[in-house]
């Protein structure tokens, strides 16, 4: 496993055009005789067939890297310039993988079906939601879904597990401040909208220490700026463009129209005027605490009660993992792969993102404990 994620890791991928990926994972599964098929493009799904009526498991791996030159410097770094496994999803496919070897062992004493979904995009618009739509999920009957996570913050041989609200919901929004251009002597004649669109932006940063319950998690994050092109002149446009990450839908929908009155009402006071477009992101993703509690149970009889961490909060991050555990129970859980050594670990989508290999087996193993856990439990 170790050798097959070093080779995924050597030729990243961006977003749907995977190629490359995809031919590796169909190279694998056709070794294991797992009949699989693309859908969406480049995405892959392989059905294992288990006793008949007992339903079947998901477990879905994300294949897709970043836009981010490696500075790793190891044999297997990325030979595709401006193109990194940053954030572990080399390590996901190997142990999704993986897991379909050990599952594949088993034979006709499956206790369900196994769908295995090697997803892409991920990192961008999202390829969840593509393969649902072109038919993923179609002649199985979901009981259950399982995805695994790197994360660095956890040495290799423990796993992060937590029950709830897991990851946040996102909205991408393009904000855009016009106004009358002048010359930087005459101020008086014109609109200074890079001023305006700063003192829009400050609000914005102000929407949820003001207008969000203390205790419900919210960020909005504005993280780029754009305006004028000399510096004696007053432009007549400013751009800007942030996220917004929440958990509850109420929120979402309260800080959604908060953010539009914001960026309207605020350069129309100072005579300007302000336009934004939402683009809609995941929805925020829920941990079945069923499906928590049996990732737990399998932490703990593989690897021994101390490897398991219960996590007691949600992160503000995003997965689209999202959307398959809206259409069956399912629990997203860490996986640690940090050296656990004393060394500063990269965090993930950091060029300088390593992770500890030894996690790659244990991965395999838990989503293939889950899967036999899952499908015995469908049959009680």
């Amino acid at each position: 496993l170790i050798a097959l994620r070093r080779r995924l890791h050597a030729c990243p991928e961006l977003d749907f055009a995977l190629e490359g990926t995809v031919r590796i994972v169909e190279e694998r599964l056709s070794a294991l005789r797992i009949p699989w098929r693309r859908v969406a493009g480049t995405g892959v799904t392989g059905l294992m067939k288990g006793k008949p009526g007992a339903g079947a498991v998901l477990l879905r791996a994300d294949m897709d890297a970043l836009p981010l030159r490696e500075e790793v410097d190891v044999p297997w770094r990325s030979k595709n310039e401006g193109a990194m496994h940053a954030c572990g999803h080399d390590v996901h496919t190997a142990s999704l993988l993986g897991a379909a070897a050990l599952l594949h062992k088993m034979g006709k004493q499956l206790p369900c079906d196994v769908l295995l979904v090697f997803q892409p995009a991920e990192e961008t618009s999202g390829g969840a939601l593509p393969m649902l739509s072109d038919g993923l999920l179609e002649g199985t009957d979901v009981r259950a879904a399982f995805a695994l996570h790197c994360d660095p913050s956890l040495p290799a041989g423990k796993v992060g597990v937590h029950g709830g609200a897991f990851r946040a919901a996102s909205d991408m929004f393009d904000c855009v401040v016009r106004g009358r251009g002048t010359h930087g002597a005459e101020p008086h004649r014109g609109d200074d909208v890079i001023a305006i669109a700063c003192r829009t932006v400050d609000a914005l940063h102000q929407l949820v220490g003001r207008a969000v319950d203390p205790a419900e998690p919210a960020v909005i994050s504005i993280g780029s700026f754009h305006s004028g092109t000399a510096r004696n002149i007053l432009p007549e446009r400013a751009e800007f463009s942030g996220i917004l990450r929440t958990i509850d839908p109420e929120t979402r929908v309260s800080l959604r129209a908060k953010i539009r009155r914001t960026v309207m009402n605020i350069p129309d006071v100072l005579g300007a005027v302000g336009e934004v477009r939402f683009t809609e992101g995941y929805p925020a993703l829920i941990n079945d605490p069923e499906m928590a509690g049996l990732v737990g149970g399998a932490v703990s009889d593989l690897l021994g009660w101390d490897a398991l961490v219960r996590l007691t909060k949600p992160s503000m991050g995003v997965d689209d993992f999202a959307y398959f555990a809206e259409r069956a129970p399912g629990c997203y859980f860490m996986l640690g792969t940090g050296h656990g050594d004393g060394r500063e670990e990269a965090p993930l989508h950091s060029p300088r993102f390593a992770p500890d290999e030894r996690a790659i087996a244990l991965g395999a193993a838990l989503l293939a404990e889950c899967a036999l856990r899952a499908g015995e439990g469908h049959q009680k």
